[in-house]
């Protein structure tokens, strides 16, 4: 019997995740959420807000779209091309998901004439404009080969000091148990070790804003960094 050649990996699918932090009561939390257990991917998992790229976040939100202080310039080719679409998607996904507008105290007033579509209107209804010039890359990870469903996910840490956030956290159910979390109990909860290795780099550009976007993928069934 001739033996069948393997299945071809699945194509990883762009997408985007925001590691949001605050500080409450003198300690450090994060937001998270837990991913139901009827999920084909990640079942049951705390992760942070995000989701795939889709065709609208290749247009532009109608809002002035300032380049952060760290534009990635140390990620590779296609993050890079990518970049004002993975920040779009990222602010788009944390609202669906979570209820919340991550706004720039700082920015210009809200653009007039036609309102933009989505969550672009959503932020007009607010008065608020998105934080794109917050959102710091930090990170991309790439889901293992032999995942049946693959994403190549950019993560951009943003901290709510200087921002304004609009919304009630509730999103549109697709995370369960949203909520802040404090640093403290994150091992009690169950984490991918590659969400708990982008947490890790989250903090490392927190304290230190010159330390450099990494890759998380695996090799051989073990997350390696690089």
């Amino acid at each position: 019997m001739t033996a069948s050649p393997p299945s071809p990996a699945v194509r990883p699918q762009p997408a985007a995740g925001i590691v949001l932090l605050r500080q409450a009561s003198g300690r450090t939390e994060v937001l998270l959420g837990r991913r139901s257990a009827s999920m084909r991917f990640m079942p049951g998992y705390y992760v942070f807000p995000g989701g795939r790229l889709d065709p609208f976040d290749h247009r532009a939100s109608g809002f002035p779209e300032p380049r952060p202080e760290n534009p990635g310039a140390d990620a590779d080719k296609i993050t890079r091309e990518l970049m004002a679409a993975l920040r779009r998607a990222a602010l788009r996904e944390t609202w669906e998901e979570t209820g919340l507008l991550i706004g720039d105290r700082r920015a210009e007033e809200a653009p007039k004439g036609r309102p933009p579509a989505g969550v672009w209107r959503a932020y007009r209804k607010a008065g608020v404009a998105p934080a794109f010039g917050s959102l710091q890359f930090i990170a991309r990870a790439i889901t293992p080969p032999t995942s049946p469903i693959r994403f190549h996910s950019r993560f951009f840490l943003c901290c709510t000091e200087d921002l304004e956030l609009a919304g009630t956290l509730a999103g549109d159910g697709e995370l369960e148990d949203l909520s802040w979390q404090a640093l403290s109990v994150l091992d009690e909860l169950p984490m991918a070790n590659v969400t708990h290795a982008v947490l890790t780099q989250a903090l490392r550009r927190h304290r230190d804003p010159s330390s450099r976007p990494c890759l998380f993928l695996y090799r051989h069934g073990r997350l390696s960094r690089r």
